[in-house]
């Protein structure tokens, strides 16, 4: 029964996946949109964090991890953003709900198998902008109005492994598959003339790319662990075909828009690279009782571009992210106080993300914590996160994102493939 459930579940938001908006900011309009995912609910609440293995839930940021597993785990996860938007003289807000991850882990002996679908990266813009035109004495002669809207974003399916090369030592691999359409609209339309313009743009991208990861575990003494962990990520290319159209159009007083005239324009098909990534951290703690660690990712984002080569106003620097995190049990085994069997997660994340705008690097501060609530008589947790960040500023005619995600995600593990001893 359990498996006709997950089945459906994966149906259900595999259709879902591709209707949604992860985003709802500007900055996603250049390179290939915002990099939404950052781990499962569990990692994120600590701040990004992957270090720590674990026996019923998948971790998929390190694909050696999978030989962790002792039961066949599915994993689902979703975020509510809120996200308050402002410039030095304007502030806007605006929600999202999206699918951040579905994934399944099976155990096989030694070896570990991870397959999945991650929206990897969103965007998802709507800004309207209003432009007067005066005289010498100050009269508005007439307005400009703009309108910019973005959808779309990458996908990622992954087929991973992980293998207990000793009893100490994991290793692991995956490949993914990224695909994806990126759609942007420019609507301008001038209050004396009878007709406006819009360009729509249009990428569909595809592309391979695959992590190599290994893990290290170790006694320190008769109770705490030592833990170690790195993933690296090859650079890859993503091919992007572009289309272009410009419209003559008019605006209803309804705010609809009629099309009244389309003309193609040829645009280069183009190639992003998608940059080399080294992630490496370190923890220490008790298992099943209580856990800290820290993680350092480098990407060589320098290397990444726009979609068409006449995007301009922005470029690309290395990005780095620093991790801190752990969790807290205070009895995994308590009966009486199910609140002792609650998983206690907290987490700080800081990450320069990359991205250069009027020559100030766009950056990233949030922090996390998040629960782990244990359902009775079963391996499934209910995952609950919340993180409170800022990306940006609101300075240099740039935006400043004051964001708080509410995430919510089903871990559920059972033993399958067993085979009947009795009809």
């Amino acid at each position: 029964m359990i498996k006709k459930i997950i089945v459906s579940i994966c149906l259900l938001f595999s259709l879902a996946i591709f209707a949604q908006e992860g985003t709802s900011s500007p900055y996603s309009f250049y390179g290939i949109g915002d990099i939404k995912f950052k781990g499962t609910i569990e990692n994120r609440s600590m701040g990004s964090l992957s270090v720590f293995p674990d026996s019923i839930h998948l971790n998929i940021q390190n694909p050696a991890q999978f030989a962790s597993l002792k039961l066949t785990s599915f994993a689902l996860g979703g975020t509510y953003a809120n996200t308050k938007s402002k410039t030095e003289t304007q502030e806007a807000k605006a929600r999202r709900t999206s699918l951040d991850y579905m994934a399944i882990g099976i155990p096989v002996g030694k070896l570990g198998i991870g397959f999945g679908l991650i929206p990897y990266s969103s965007v998802g813009y709507k800004i309207g902008k209003t432009t007067y035109i005066t005289n010498t004495n100050n009269d508005t002669i007439r307005s400009i109005y703009s309108k910019y809207n973005g959808i779309g974003g990458v996908n990622k399916v992954f087929l991973g492994f992980g293998y207990r090369l000793t009893k100490n030592i994991n290793i692991g691999a995956d490949l993914q598959y990224n695909f994806g359409t990126i759609e942007t609209k420019d609507l301008q339309y001038q209050t004396d003339l009878q007709y406006g313009s819009r360009e729509n743009n249009v990428s569909d991208l595809r592309g391979v790319n695959f992590d190599l990861g290994i893990t290290y575990q170790t006694k320190v003494n008769a109770k705490q662990s030592f833990f170690g962990s790195l993933t690296y990520t090859p650079e890859a290319t993503l091919t992007v075909g572009n289309t272009r159209n410009v419209e003559i159009v008019q605006l209803l007083s309804t705010s609809a828009v009629t099309v009244i005239e389309r003309q193609n324009v040829p645009v280069a098909d183009t190639k992003i690279k998608l940059p080399s990534k080294l992630s490496f951290g370190a923890g220490f703690g008790e298992v099943k009782k209580w856990l800290v660690g820290g993680e350092v990712t480098l990407l060589n984002n320098s290397v990444m571009s726009n979609r068409f080569n006449d995007i301009q106003g922005a470029t690309f620097e290395n990005a780095v992210r620093y991790s801190l995190g752990g969790f807290f049990i205070p009895n995994y085994n308590s009966y009486a106080k199910y609140y002792k069997r609650i998983v206690y997660r907290g987490g700080l994340r800081y990450e320069n993300t990359g991205l250069v705008l009027q020559n100030k690097s766009i950056n990233d501060f949030a922090a996390n914590i998040g629960f782990g609530m244990p359902l009775s008589g079963t391996f499934t947790n209910i995952n609950i996160g919340l993180e409170i960040g800022k990306r940006g500023t609101k300075y240099y005619n740039l935006v400043e994102e004051n964001y708080i995600n509410l995430s919510i995600g089903l871990s559920l593990s059972d033993k399958w493939f067993v085979k009947r001893k009795f009809d």
